[in-house]
């Protein structure tokens, strides 16, 4: 069922307004990726009475802050304006849903734009190294890749395709998310628009199940090597999130961090080093990532090899347990310093069906996670490796035999 929420901020001149469906990337059809992205660009170039100008002119005219994407899961409507500009743009908000035009010019000029951006990570090796572990992890199908889409398959993406995906926009299951002052008049009238919402429910696509560990290797025009090991884990609901999260923190998070003083203070091995685990309602992928020397690069397999074992092996420190839970309660402290960012995160909360009050009850529960039930977690969800490695073709025959003869075998000599 949709909700329309808001968090009251008495006196402010500003509204931060999120809309979210649950129609990110991970519904683009077969052949048809960067559908969902393409139709996100195409919702800001014109809706209801308004052609693509008459609609800029109307945002821009206001000075309001209006961008529409396309994640993994979700796509969100993101609008910040003065709150006396409200009554304007927030129904206009609730018609780029209802009356989207996806006019066949403005569909090909939004498709060059993500083609461009295509192009220009095509030059990036850290992304390049991201999409080779995506599609270790996830393969062709839904999470297998960038909500951007892949360059070959927009080309299959027109206005005819926008518009029948454009009728699952109005749904039952949005979110609206506002915080400021509104007027009670103003919320009432969107909250009568909003409850006729009833689009049909959406067809998920099943997520392939998941692959045994796999090496991943792209030679790349570049003296460095970008190393990521990935792992498939769970969606944000779950009850082995929060342990998860703890980790990721704890190895990735901040100077201090495990990876961090090990690979790059102690080692010397990495330019850049951390860690990443994204919300998602499913399968989310927990990411280490590293860039070095490619001369160094079977050094950095060893280092990143000895670090996956030692959290399946033996149970963190206390103290360093305590200093991720420290990390994480400042973490979400930050989260939710704007009326934005506290916009952000109910809506995304919503989205995936949790409580409002979800993480709060998160922070509560970090005092009864022990070192022993971390360890646990690292045990169930970090098993299968998936190593992706971007870097010269000569430093890549040696990731191979380093791979075949240290990760398949056993540890590294030493370890």
């Amino acid at each position: 069922m949709n909700q329309l929420v808001c968090l009251a901020q008495p006196g402010a001149a500003i509204l931060a307004a999120r809309l979210v469906v649950p129609l990110g990337s991970h519904l683009d059809p077969p052949r048809r990726a960067g559908q969902q992205q393409l139709l996100a660009g195409v919702l800001t170039r014109g809706c209801g009475d308004l052609d693509a100008e008459a609609f800029a002119d109307v945002v821009e005219g206001l000075g309001a802050n209006l961008r529409c994407e396309a994640g993994d899961d979700l796509l969100v409507v993101a609008l910040k304006c003065a709150l006396a500009d409200a009554n304007t743009l927030l129904p206009l908000l609730l018609q780029m849903l209802e009356q989207p035009h996806c006019a066949a010019p403005q569909v090909e000029l939004e498709r060059d734009l993500n083609l461009q951006a295509l192009q220009r990570l095509q030059e990036d090796p850290f992304h390049l190294c991201h999409e080779q572990l995506r599609h270790q992890l996830f393969g062709s199908g839904p999470y297998g890749h960038d909500p951007l889409g892949l360059a070959p398959q927009l080309a299959n993406i027109g206005p005819k395709q926008l518009q029948q995906a454009a009728l699952q926009l109005p749904q039952a299951r949005a979110q609206l998310v506002l915080a400021g002052d509104p007027e009670a008049s103003l919320l009432e009238r969107c909250q009568e628009r909003f409850s006729q919402w009833s689009a049909g429910p959406v067809a998920e696509q099943s997520v392939a199940p998941s692959p045994a560990g796999s090496l991943g290797l792209l030679a790349c025009d570049t003296e460095q090597a970008v190393l990521m090991l990935g792992f498939r884990t769970v969606g944000l609901a779950h009850g082995d999130a929060l342990p998860l999260r703890l980790l990721q923190v704890h190895l990735g998070v901040g100077m201090s961090s495990r990876l961090f003083q090990v690979l790059r203070e102690e080692l010397g091995l990495a330019y850049d080093v951390g860690t990443d685990l994204p919300a998602r309602r499913r399968d989310s992928p927990f990411v280490w990532h590293l860039s070095t020397s490619a001369e160094r690069l079977p050094e950095a397999m060893d280092a990143l090899y000895g670090e996956w074992q030692a959290l399946r092996q033996a149970p963190l420190a206390e103290a360093a347990l305590a200093l991720a839970k420290a990390k994480l309660r400042g973490q979400e402290a930050l989260g939710r310093e704007t009326g934005s960012q506290r916009a952000d995160r109910l809506a995304l909360l919503l989205s995936h069906g949790l409580p409002a009050d979800h993480n709060e009850r998160a922070l509560e529960r970090l005092g009864s996670i022990g070192p022993g039930q971390v360890q646990a977690v690292a045990q169930r969800w970090l098993l299968e490796p998936s190593l992706s490695v971007c870097g010269p073709a000569e430093a890549l025959v040696q990731a191979q035999r380093h791979w075949d003869q240290c990760w398949l075998q056993g540890p590294p000599p030493g370890q």
